[in-house]
């Protein structure tokens, strides 16, 4: 199936597609400020440049867009029909740099916390992310799933 955008466009509205200060990425700032719990923004120095980081817990949070990452959702699993063996070689390497990241922010003692898209849509999400940002910094190291969308690597 060809692309219902003329090229022009196509790379228009790919143009627009953010990096950072996304929806997902305000909401979940939103979260943790009005839980008190303080962050920074950017991760500059820090492996992948995490979305937040809390330097005194050494807790990394990453916001992925399940498209982008290749999460094992409906939306994540959904393969793009025009210059298919191109996005999916993209989204397998964002898949390896992901793991990367995570290992090496890890290996320098950090605990990482991954917010995924689609989990900040099921109910209690907030509270879940807020009790798992809090169990990270509470440990030496996390692992595990919380069935809000959240995970600890």
């Amino acid at each position: 199936m060809s692309d219902v955008f003329t090229p022009e466009k196509r790379s228009a509205v790919m143009r627009a597609v953010k990096g950072r200060e996304t929806a997902p990425e305000l909401a979940v700032r939103r979260i943790l400020r009005a839980a008190g719990i303080g962050y920074r923004l950017g991760g500059r120095g820090l492996p992948g440049r995490p979305d937040l980081v809390m330097p005194g817990r050494r807790v990394a949070v990453f916001v992925h867009g399940c498209f982008w990452h290749g999460h094992d959702c409906a939306r994540g699993a959904r393969q793009p029909k025009a210059n298919a063996d191109y996005w999916s070689a993209k989204i397998g390497r964002n898949r390896a740099r992901d793991v990367a990241v995570c290992s090496a922010l890890q290996s320098a003692g950090w605990r990482v916390v991954t917010v995924w898209e689609c989990g900040m849509r099921t109910a209690g999400f907030a509270g879940a992310l807020v009790a798992e940002v809090r169990a990270q910094a509470a440990t030496v190291s996390g692992s595990g799933t919380s069935s809000s969308g959240t995970s600890s690597a």
